[in-house]
């Protein structure tokens, strides 16, 4: 049993790492969001191999769900969505530059932490010794007030933040836009046009 959970994980593992690269390499924006949603899809893979029923669950009904569609609906809503003629910010040797330095980086956070990391393995669930749920509603709601307080608090800053930006940016390209007429207005400038092109001396 333990070896075909083991497979399971190394499949989920791989199909997390594939979408999340396909993320940020296919040049078409709404392919890029179809892979964050099997992305997305994986982790609460993920949760459900930590027995953790309740994150997996709010996974799939907030990000697949709701972020998912958001997403796509804003990219649908916004011009040149496709990404084919554009320019990518970094290309040839210069994007395996910014990919060995990116692994770099990540290899640097997380080799210190693998090492560090004592791989305490849970005691099986019984009747008598049962450990509390990793992921229940309760411990969730103990979690968010007390000993993760404070990451709480800049999450829903960093959100609200960026709130406030999306809406100075919605606000900023619709004053660029050109104002829609109404048929009156329409009307009017017709006739406008219709008498300035009739001869003075009629």
């Amino acid at each position: 049993m333990t070896l075909v959970i083991q497979l399971i994980f190394g499949l989920v593992a791989a199909l997390i790492i594939g979408a999340a690269m396909m993320v940020v390499l296919v040049r078409n924006v709404i392919h890029a969001a179809l892979w964050l949603i099997a992305c997305f899809f994986g982790v609460g893979a993920l949760y459900l191999l930590l027995q953790a029923e309740f994150l997996a669950v709010v996974q799939v009904l907030i990000y697949v769900g709701a972020i998912s569609i958001l997403i796509l609906f804003a990219i649908m809503l916004t011009r040149q969505v496709t990404g084919e003629g554009v320019r990518q910010l970094v290309g040839g040797w210069r994007l395996w530059l910014t990919v060995a330095i990116s692994a770099l980086l990540f290899a640097v956070v997380i080799v210190p932490t693998v090492a560090s990391q004592q791989w305490n393995v849970p005691p099986p669930l019984g009747p008598e010794g049962a450990p509390e749920p990793l992921a229940g509603p309760a411990e969730l709601g103990r979690g968010f007030v007390s000993e993760f307080l404070l990451q709480f608090e800049v999450a829903g800053v960093l959100l609200t933040v960026a709130l406030i930006g999306a809406i100075v940016v919605a606000y900023e390209e619709r004053a660029r836009r050109r104002r829609v007429l109404t048929l009156a207005e329409e009307h009017e400038l017709r006739k406008r046009a219709a008498a300035s092109d009739q001869p003075a001396g009629d």
